[in-house]
């Protein structure tokens, strides 16, 4: 059968509009495809437009991993251009864990770059073994800087928006429930029975480098510090190891602030076992830091006066260890308590200003020791 002209016309026509539909179709998936592929690549263009926004790089995270936040804080203007630019630079692998400064609407490129500059990081906090929480007046006039100090220090740096002092971290300590700064389970008592004496955190935060969050305030900061502090003594198995010495956690951890402010760290473990065989003996530890911790100034030697006072940490005037840690312990002496030396050492003392102590097992061994000291001016004083 043969079509006639007119439905000939009729399905050309409509074959038309269908090529049409299609062409138009597939145009607007390109077009749709283009647009989404560059949104996710959008970027910024320059360094920033002044207002500044902390970003933190976790410890064990790559730099890779901040294109989402970034993108969140208005900093960068997609994940896409920021993944990009991170892969371009050479130095991204060597970033560091901290906070830092950046600004928005930077371009990713500026951003990878100003993550990668030392000069944006915010400043670490540092606590060496032996530091305490207060201030320390040395006798002829310096002040050795405690942990409160320290963090306001941290806090307090050029261009900071959120100083938190000494004071208000003093007031933290005092006045904030044990449980709520992160005091483990085993010091809360401890603690607690100092009332609202801002040392009664001493030696709940073991030396270390820590980030401090610029944008936290005292409380926060303190529950960090001890927390973070508290992971780190479990994982000595203080608790089973202070009973297979005859001690509570808390008394091992006062030990090991004895053994951190009294021993070179090569002779950590020698020390904690003369402190555990005095214990033993019922024999007063008579430590000369024990002494100093509580004096307005202080100095390696004591006097008679001042070993005469009767205070909860002076070991010369009372049985047993003091009432609370005199410092921060550091992992090593922590460990040096739980797994001390084997020996029947008493007696200890630093005989030359290079550190060398000779440990006896009498009396008499170590006055000649103490008389070796003197005359190398180890023990002089300057009262």
């Amino acid at each position: 059968m043969r079509m006639e002209p007119k439905y000939v016309k009729r399905r050309q026509r409509g074959l038309a509009v269908l090529i049409a539909a299609l062409v138009l179709l597939i145009g607007s998936v390109i077009y749709i495809g283009v647009a989404v592929v560059n949104r996710g690549n959008e970027d910024y263009r320059g360094s920033g437009n002044g207002v500044v926004q902390l970003v933190e790089i976790p410890e064990g995270s790559s730099l890779s991993e901040l294109g989402p936040d970034l993108v969140s804080k208005g900093i960068v203007a997609s994940d896409g251009a920021f993944q990009s630019a991170a892969f371009s630079n050479k130095g991204a692998a060597d970033v560091k864990p901290g906070f830092y400064r950046l600004q928005e609407h930077m371009s990713a490129s500026s951003a990878v770059a100003a993550l990668l500059d030392p000069n944006n990081k915010v400043q670490m906090l540092e606590i060496q073994g032996g530091s305490t929480l207060m201030d320390v007046n040395v006798v002829g006039g310096s002040t050795r800087s405690g942990i409160y100090s320290q963090i306001s220090q941290v806090s307090c740096q050029e261009n900071s928006d959120n100083c938190v002092t000494a004071e208000q971290l003093q007031q933290a300590a005092a006045n904030t429930a044990p449980a709520d700064l992160g005091v483990p389970s085993w010091a809360i008592d401890a603690v607690t029975a100092r009332g609202n004496d801002p040392r009664r955190l001493e030696g709940l935060i073991i030396p270390g480098s820590y980030v401090v969050d610029p944008s936290a305030d005292a409380v926060a900061i303190l529950k960090d510090l001890i927390t973070r502090s508290a992971k780190q003594f479990e994982s000595t198995n203080i608790e089973s190891r202070a009973q297979a010495i005859n001690l509570t956690p808390y008394q091992l951890l006062t030990a090991a602030s004895l053994v951190e402010r009294e021993s070179p760290a090569n002779d950590f473990n020698k020390v904690a076992r003369v402190i555990l065989n005095r214990l033993a003996k019922n024999q007063r530890l008579e430590f000369d830091s024990t002494v100093n911790y509580d004096l307005s100034e202080q100095e390696v030697a004591t006097t008679d006066e001042d070993r005469a006072r009767v205070t909860p940490w002076n070991t010369y005037a009372m049985e047993g260890l003091p009432s609370t840690p005199i410092a921060s312990a550091s992992l090593q002496a922590i460990e040096a308590i739980e797994n001390p030396a084997q020996g029947d050492w008493l007696y200890f003392v630093t005989v030359d200003k290079n550190g060398t102590t000779v440990f006896s097992n009498t009396f008499e061994e170590h006055e000649a020791a103490v008389q070796q000291s003197i005359q190398n001016g180890v023990l002089d004083s300057n009262r």
